[in-house]
């Protein structure tokens, strides 16, 4: 039966003469509005939190550097293996296995927890971002309302991307970037029926988030000077360079980040051990970087209370955007320390944040992708100036801005959403065509060398399907109850029955396999297929003798119902088989029915001439 507030609703737009599923629109407004007022009131209550800790270590270095990252991953940890532990790691990855195996559906308390756990650890300094988080959050708001609802699954689905969206447009005020991040990673679905929702889900949650902080700007901000600066032809090989570069950063911290996991999950102690000593080794991190600066490059990246690399980097992201930070006093020499020394923190970062997710912290990868990015862009340019090779009126800072691109371009294996996101961060046109180029050129060597990006690499090995192809988020939206489906003979077969009783009841049923059931029970044991009666029918003489337990597959997966069809094509892919047994949804061990290979195939064309 219908839920109450959804009957009304659907009613109300019906009379205002929209098609059926327009009421999604005004769904995604309100899901908008308040996933920007949650996105608001995480931002703020992490800067609130961070300058609270770090008020409090003021002058003490054991105490700021090395204890807050320990304290803060241990209460992270403790919430998140007791309460919610789809909240570790960074956001994205358990909404796309939400979107996959369970239609969308997310439960509300990961929301909660997700919000408090990144707070902790990105506010006690443990490097990590800020997207993730609140792109779980919006799609925990989009889940939530759809479930209260009653949504169908396929609108599930488009209720989460719209969560999703508004969670990127608020954080980084980049509305358009939000909506191409949910087209381009989660949905792959470029279709109007979903675009138009995510885009109202997007634009009202950077209404919101305009209203409650009273300004309109970026995140980023470039100095007066940068303005000056003019894409020149003769920088084209450097900006081919820096995207070939970036591609290779975004590789190994993919690679690095999942490696990192394995070892974790191979680490036979307990979670939340795990998890603190993850801070233990951020902290270590952070004091030796600490007495490295103090000793060898004072100044240099300006005056932190905290390692550059701590948190999300955001401090560090706008020293090197900013032109006047690459006027060094001691000339070359300068300039070569200064690019050894964002090297290291390239791979500083890289590390810290592997083991602040992969001990089980919880945080996004989009900051740091854009720290690395940001310190790997500002390396190159800083070495080349150093050796003369950037033209009058170009800047290092340039490059670390196209970098901060390209990087989670190849993290991410999503081109557009990278260009328009900084882009929309930072509002400035000069540097959207080094961005596009190099955005494209780390992707494609990003997927040469790794064909899963930094989202999806553990769902795949997980055994799920990553796909681009909109047939394949046609499939995920369609269960297999929603298929033809063929009846089982009235006369149950058991394993003791001789096989030509099966000969016999084709050729009445025209039923090319049969379920094999348990005698008493009705319990699913196996399938006589077509196939298996063929190779029967080779010897005839033994046909009589033959009992149905000789020739039958045990080995052959069940459906059920709710499955959706690219997991049932999956079983098909993985046994050739015609058809396979549908049980029961109130006992799994009772066949029901038998769903055909070809009536899969039917469904989903069926389903692609709808769309």
């Amino acid at each position: 039966m219908p839920h109450r507030p959804f009957e009304r609703l659907s009613a109300f737009v019906r009379r205002l003469c929209f098609r059926a599923e327009w009421y999604l629109v005004f769904l995604a407004a309100i899901i908008g509005t308040l996933t920007g007022f949650g996105a608001v009131g995480f931002t703020k209550g992490l800067a609130a939190f961070e300058h609270y800790v770090f008020g409090l270590s003021s002058g003490n270095l054991v105490i700021g550097v090395l204890a807050i990252p320990v304290i803060g991953m241990f209460f992270a940890g403790l919430l998140i293996v007791n309460f919610a532990p789809d909240a570790k790691g960074h956001g994205v990855p358990q909404v796309i296995k939400a979107l996959i195996s369970r239609g969308g559906v997310i439960k509300a308390r990961v929301g909660v927890v997700k919000v408090v756990a990144s707070i902790l650890t990105v506010g006690s300094g443990c490097s990590a971002g800020t997207e993730g988080p609140i792109v779980q959050i919006g799609a925990v708001i989009g889940s939530v309302g759809g479930q209260w609802l009653r949504i169908s699954r396929e609108h599930m689905q488009t209720l989460v991307g719209c969560g999703a969206a508004a969670g990127i447009s608020s954080v980084f005020n980049a509305p358009i970037a939000g909506v191409f991040f949910v087209l381009e990673i989660l949905l792959r679905d470029f279709s109007l029926k979903t675009f138009t929702p995510i885009v109202v889900a997007s634009v009202f949650s950077a209404i919101a988030t305009q209203r409650l902080l009273g300004e309109n700007v970026a995140i980023f901000t470039v100095n007066d000077a940068m303005h000056g600066y003019q894409f020149v032809w003769i920088e084209l090989p450097s900006y081919i360079l820096l995207g070939a570069v970036c591609g290779l950063v975004a590789v190994g911290f993919n690679k690095m980040l999942h490696k990192g996991e394995d070892l974790y999950d191979a680490w036979k102690v307990p979670a939340l051990l795990k998890t603190v000593s993850g801070g233990l080794a951020i902290g270590l991190l952070g004091l030796g970087f600490v007495f490295a600066e103090r000793s060898f490059f004072t100044d240099m990246l300006g005056q932190n209370e905290v390692p550059a690399f701590y948190g999300n980097g955001y401090s560090t992201i706008h020293l090197l955007l900013n032109p006047d930070s690459y006027h060094l006093e001691d000339g070359y020499k300068a300039m070569l320390l200064m690019t050894v020394v964002l090297i290291g923190l390239v791979i500083i970062k890289g590390v810290a944040t592997t083991f602040t997710l992969a001990s089980g912290g919880s945080g996004g990868v989009f900051a740091p992708s854009l720290f690395l990015g940001a310190t790997t862009g500002a390396a190159l340019g800083q070495l080349l100036e150093a050796l003369s090779l950037i033209p009058n009126g170009s800047t290092p800072a340039s490059y670390a801005l196209v970098g901060m691109a390209a990087v989670v371009a190849g993290a991410t294996h999503a081109p557009l959403t990278s260009i328009l996101i900084l882009f929309e961060m930072t509002r400035n046109i000069y540097v959207v065509l080094p961005i596009m180029l190099a955005a494209v050129i780390a992707t494609a060597i990003a997927q040469i060398i790794e064909r899963d990006s930094i989202y999806t690499f553990g769902l795949r090995r997980a055994g799920f399907t990553i796909g681009g192809a909109r047939d394949l988020t046609v499939m995920r939206r369609i269960t297999a109850a929603s298929c033809e489906l063929t009846a089982l003979p009235p006369e149950p077969i058991y394993a003791s029955d001789p096989l030509s009783k099966l000969i016999t009841m084709h050729a009445h049923h025209h039923v090319p396999d049969f379920v094999v059931v348990e005698e008493g029970t009705g319990a699913y044991i196996g399938m006589v297929t077509a196939g298996d009666i063929r190779t029967a029918l080779l010897d005839r003489e033994a046909i009589p003798l033959l009992l149905v337990a000789e020739v039958m597959q045990t080995d052959l997966p069940l459906i059920r119902r709710d499955e959706t069809l690219d997991t049932v094509m999956d079983k098909f892919a993985k046994h050739e088989v015609g058809s396979l047994a549908v049980v029961s949804p109130i006992d799994p061990t009772l066949p029901m029915a038998i769903l055909t290979r070809t009536k899969v195939m039917q469904r989903y064309r069926q389903a692609l001439e709808e769309s």
